[in-house]
């Protein structure tokens, strides 16, 4: 195969053209045109992709490479525009535009910052070029955070390169690979159940006179936490609670993480509460502050950490320690129901079981999980000082 240089022109200005004799029709690429130009050469390769050199020889190298990878099927005329489409720092931004509205405030927190740190390492960077080398540098880097946030930003960014792939903005074989991040979960410190009743009953000396809501729901947590989450609790808003529902009335999850709507059927004692405690709009949260608290608005949404500082109040006051409200709710309930179900009658009352017969019975399945909260409620009075139930 022979190169051969000729010249032509056109309107007076100089065409520099490279030719390549063809044996077969599988010819080589011969797109593109060298033209000179005051000061340089300007190499032109389609409608898209235009630079400008200011040696010759410079400019028949780019023209070649250029012609060498569309031959070998890899040119991509966006790696060479100047807006830079395939930037990082550029489809990240949009990446988080579209999760903006998609996903809660909080969480959507954690994404930027995660990507925060990526821009600030890549900048620029294409996309295409960072790979598993990259990704991994950039995890070690961030020596301040702890294994388990290290897995969250990989998974944060595995999710927004399978965003690019969905997008067609790369294939699947440009998706890179990820590093493993291997994590321990800590363990939970628990307590039993007779310990669990004096802290929630403090909780309620300390608060009730304040506001109700605080010891109802924590004391909601030691009963249905096991059906529901925290945030999901504090999320309920008047309309979710349905006090005629059921024998005696029911909590109606809408957004669960599980994606389906839950279905959490009271106990008598709680209807007799609620019945005590005035009902607001449908749209305002349940729990909700009082008026002529310092520091809170009244009709506001208790905060993330509201109930989590009257429950360390209260332990305070018992001298106990190193117990967190998740600890000593729902994981010592859960624990000390093991001693009265089998797994995987617990596993049908939080809500974790997997099989798809038992989903299409969801309402079923929430009764059945009564038969749980009544059983881990006895288990509960029996240590209850009975001034509890004279003082609802």
């Amino acid at each position: 195969m022979k190169k051969i240089a000729t010249h032509s022109s056109r309107n007076n200005n100089k065409i520099i053209r490279f030719y390549t004799r063809q044996t077969t029709r599988k010819h080589i690429c011969m797109q593109g045109r060298i033209y000179p130009v005051k000061g340089g050469y300007i190499v032109r390769f389609g409608r898209d992709l235009s630079k400008w050199f200011k040696h010759q020889d410079e400019a028949e190298r780019f023209l070649t490479g250029i012609r060498y990878k569309t031959d070998e099927g890899t040119f991509d005329p966006r790696d060479y525009r100047s807006d830079n489409p395939l930037s990082f720092s550029r489809l990240a931004d949009q990446w988080l535009e579209k999760k903006k509205n998609r996903i809660k405030p909080k969480s959507y927190n954690n994404l930027a910052n995660y990507m925060k740190k990526a821009k600030k390492r890549w900048k620029n960077m294409n996309v295409k070029l960072i790979g598993y080398a990259e990704i991994e540098d950039l995890l070690d880097a961030q020596a301040s955070l702890s294994a388990k946030t290290k897995s969250n930003m990989k998974s944060c960014l595995h999710d927004f390169w399978q965003w690019l792939l969905h997008r067609k903005v790369i294939t699947r074989d440009q998706l890179p690979e990820f590093p493993q991040t291997p994590f321990e979960l800590g363990w939970r410190n628990i307590i039993d159940i007779e310990t669990q009743q004096q802290i929630i009953h403090k909780v309620k000396e300390l608060s009730y006179s304040i506001n109700p809501k605080i010891w109802l729901g924590i004391r909601w947590l030691s009963i249905y936490g096991i059906r529901m989450r925290p945030g999901e609790m504090l999320n309920l808003k008047e309309d979710d609670i349905k006090r005629k529902l059921g024998d005696f009335g029911a909590l109606i999850i809408p957004h669960p993480k599980e994606k389906k709507p839950k279905i959490i059927f009271l106990m008598e004692e709680d209807s007799r509460i609620l019945e005590k405690i005035p009902r607001g709009l449908p749209n305002l949260y349940f729990f909700r502050h009082e008026k002529g608290i310092k520091g809170c608005r009244g009709g506001q949404q208790f905060g993330e950490k509201y109930l989590y500082k009257w429950w360390k109040k209260a332990c305070a006051e018992l001298g106990v320690n190193g117990v967190d409200l998740y600890g000593g709710t729902r994981h010592s309930t859960v624990t000390a129901a093991g001693e009265h179900f089998t797994p995987e009658q617990i596993k049908q009352a939080t809500g974790h079981a997997t099989n798809k017969a038992f989903e299409r019975y969801f309402q079923k399945q929430s009764r059945d999980a009564a038969e749980v909260f009544k059983t881990i409620q006895n288990l509960q009075q029996t240590y209850n000082i009975q001034a509890d139930r004279k003082s609802i």
